[in-house]
């Protein structure tokens, strides 16, 4: 049998020649500059950071996209550049096939905003701080008072559940910390406020205040209370 033969050669011609193309387009495409960039925002959020800054990052300060070879490009250095940016909690940066270079954002989600003496700061959604943004102002609950290692994992639980619930995030509009460890909640269109208590049992409580809520707005009586107190097990207790 002959080891080598006109289909042998055939083969090992064309396979050498797919190689070449792919080395050839390969090195060819490296070679091209980038068309344009893009930015892309993910999610329901407001731009707390505007595609401006993000394309600065994005470019690494030059010109524009199409001063740029795709030889030049280290993607994974971009995306922690972005990544590292205060209002982003996640990028996904790549090159289309048409030389676009495109980052998809995902911003981080304010879920209170602190105020600590003359600084000011959100918590976002993971419970970490977040700066203020130029660009929009979040409707989140008003926080004062101390928020340190000991209450920060409690409270920032506290915080993710009145922003997923509809009837928390529109009715709570502000949490007082109080020196023992208290807190003092203010809601939106009544005077009294909510004590309720360390932030423990923190899904019982806000089930108990909300079918206590249901259930007063019918009477009319929200409007006689001081103090609704949401310390005591499976109980709403009222101070006029």
């Amino acid at each position: 049998m002959k080891l080598f033969n006109w289909t042998n050669i055939r083969l090992v011609l064309m396979f050498a020649l797919v190689v070449f193309l792919f080395s050839f387009t390969s090195s060819q495409n490296k070679n091209r500059k980038l068309r344009k960039s893009v930015v892309v925002f993910v999610g329901d959020n407001a731009p707390f950071v505007d595609s401006e800054t993000v394309n600065k990052l994005l470019i690494e300060n030059k010109k524009d996209a199409q001063s740029i070879g795709k030889d030049k490009l280290d993607l994974n250095k971009l995306e922690k550049a972005l990544n590292a940016q205060e209002m982003i909690e996640k990028s996904d940066v790549f090159v289309s096939i048409d030389g676009v270079l495109k980052a998809v954002v995902k911003q981080k989600t304010p879920v209170a905003r602190v105020f600590e003496g003359d600084d000011s700061f959100y918590i976002d959604y993971e419970g970490n701080t977040m700066p203020l943004s130029t660009n929009f102002t979040a409707r989140v609950p008003l926080v004062s008072g101390k928020i340190n290692k000991k209450n920060s994992k409690d409270l920032a639980e506290l915080f993710r559940i009145i922003h997923d619930d509809a009837f928390l995030k529109k009715n709570i509009i502000g949490v007082q910390i109080m020196p023992n460890g208290s807190l003092l909640m203010s809601n939106r269109n009544f005077n009294y406020q909510i004590d309720f208590g360390r932030a423990i049992k923190i899904r019982a409580k806000f089930n108990s205040y909300k079918a206590f809520f249901q259930k007063a707005v019918l009477d009319s009586s929200l409007n006689t209370y001081k103090i609704v107190d949401l310390r005591f097990k499976q109980q709403v207790v009222c101070t006029k």
